[in-house]
């Protein structure tokens, strides 16, 4: 479970980066590549955490 927590919080911190960076970017390709770049990160980071919530705890 630790292995899903770990790559949970490094996709959640990798899509606020992306964030930040489409934030800041003033180049629209740029910006709309890095905002593709956050919800799909997010996706990820959503279907980690589904895994984690319908995997039974090992016994």
């Amino acid at each position: 479970m630790k292995d899903y927590q770990a790559s949970l919080e490094k996709l959640r911190t990798d899509a606020a980066e992306a964030a930040l960076i489409r934030d800041l970017a003033t180049d629209t390709a740029k910006r709309e590549m890095f905002d593709r770049l956050h919800q799909h990160l997010n996706r990820l980071a959503d279907e980690v955490e589904e895994a984690m919530k319908s995997r039974k705890p090992s016994a």
